[in-house]
């Protein structure tokens, strides 16, 4: 099979002046936490997108997509969303290198997360970028998994620019502009997590990321005998987008009903269980989903303990009562995400078990014992296929480094 510095020599009669991977992203716990001032603990994996990258001079960006076979060749000024959907998240990118004002305000969280912008300015204005470049791109990250394909692309773009240029970015500078690029080109109003996650990974090591401050630190995950496996259920179902902006919606409700009686509540950091039965009991659906994000802004604070110990087992059962949440009270699981977890929840080679995602389908997280791994996933291949009439998919995955440029 070629390389991609050799695909990019045969497409553009040149040498690729770099070629940078970004890897896809899993999240061990804390779900639907991020829009509620929580915290996440994802890492990147073995799976990636890679990019070869060289200048031109004639203005333009030709884009391959090796994987699909598409080449399109666009001018690099003006750009606006394309009807192609790859293409976004590589124009997107550029957009928001030529446009720093806008990926100033990252629309995540917190009004104190915005990106200053006068350096970035300096470099952009000293570079050629205006020359345009040629790009290919393929990966093998699994599309609708929900391992953050798009993220990948933006942040490999973004990294090879920022290296192609020397507009000396920083990583977190780089996701909250990827993050924008999604937001305006692909039309995704998602949160910083996985943009973050692919540029800051580390192998073997989770990241704890504060959605309120920013702030983030590094915990190792010693999986020794098991292994993290991905149990695709090749589903999405249709309400997926709309019950994700109703839980927003309610969220902010209950937020704003006990605000009003305890004024000095700021966000869901601030607010107790006891909180939430005095001031929801009787909002039967806001109660359930307010329970949840505060039971699991804690129950990530406590896994991570876990892991600082090295206590797999007991950041497994947490994985455990984060999908008994999701599924009972903040009700995004769906019969195909609780069938794999119930399958495998008694098991004792499975530590932990959860869908992963914002829900209605994609994959459930799982850590196995290696030596179970193989006759784990034949028998549930064939359980899952038999009760929903589905074909399961597969993977194992390992912890790995985030973007980077390939020698």
């Amino acid at each position: 099979m070629l390389t991609i510095r050799s695909q990019f020599f045969n497409h553009f009669n040149q040498h690729p002046s770099l070629v940078v991977k970004s890897p896809g992203r899993i999240n061990l716990i804390g779900e639907h936490t991020d829009y509620n001032h929580g915290f996440v603990l994802p890492a990147a994996i073995d799976k990636y997108i890679e990019v070869a990258i060289g200048k031109r001079t004639d203005g333009s960006i030709h884009m391959v997509a090796l994987d699909l076979g598409e080449t399109i060749i666009l001018p690099i000024h003006n750009l606006t969303p394309h009807a192609t959907q790859w293409v976004n998240y590589i124009i997107g990118v550029v957009d928001q290198v030529f446009n720093k004002s806008q990926s100033a305000n990252n629309n995540f969280i917190g009004t104190q997360n915005t990106l200053t912008n006068t350096e970035i300015t300096t470099a952009v204005n000293d570079t050629n970028l205006s020359g345009g470049f040629s790009i290919c791109i393929q990966g093998n990250i699994p599309l609708g998994a929900g391992l953050s394909s798009s993220a990948a692309v933006e942040c490999a773009v973004l990294f090879a620019i920022n290296e192609l240029y020397n507009l000396s970015l920083s990583k977190m500078e780089m996701a909250l502009m990827a993050q924008a690029a999604e937001h305006k080109f692909a039309g995704v109003k998602c949160g910083l997590m996985d943009m973050f996650a692919s540029l800051h990974g580390q192998k073997n090591k989770a990241i704890l990321l504060d959605c309120d401050s920013l702030a983030f630190t590094y915990y190792p995950v010693e999986l020794k005998d098991y292994s993290i496996v991905l149990f695709d259920t090749q589903i999405k179902h249709a309400l997926a987008s709309s019950e994700y902006n109703t839980r927003r919606l309610e969220c902010e409700q209950g937020l704003k009903i006990i605000q009003e009686k305890y004024p000095t509540i700021k966000t869901f950091r601030d607010i107790s269980l006891e909180l939430v039965e005095e001031c929801l009991a009787t909002r039967i659906k806001v109660y359930q989903r307010c329970k949840y994000v505060v039971e699991e802004i804690a129950r990530v604070q406590l896994a991570v303990q876990d892991l600082a110990k090295g206590d797999m087992q007991a950041f497994g059962k947490k994985m455990f009562e984060t999908h008994e949440g999701l599924s009972k009270l903040y009700e995004v699981s769906c019969p195909e995400l609780d069938f794999l977890v119930n399958a495998v929840s008694h098991n004792e080679n499975v530590l932990g078990a959860r869908m992963m995602g914002g829900g209605f389908g994609g994959c459930t997280i799982n850590i196995i014992k290696k030596t179970a791994v193989e006759i784990i996933t034949k028998e549930l291949s064939a359980k899952y296929n038999q009760a929903m009439h589905k074909e399961l998919a597969v993977y194992s995955t390992s912890i790995e480094d985030g973007t980077h440029l390939v020698a």
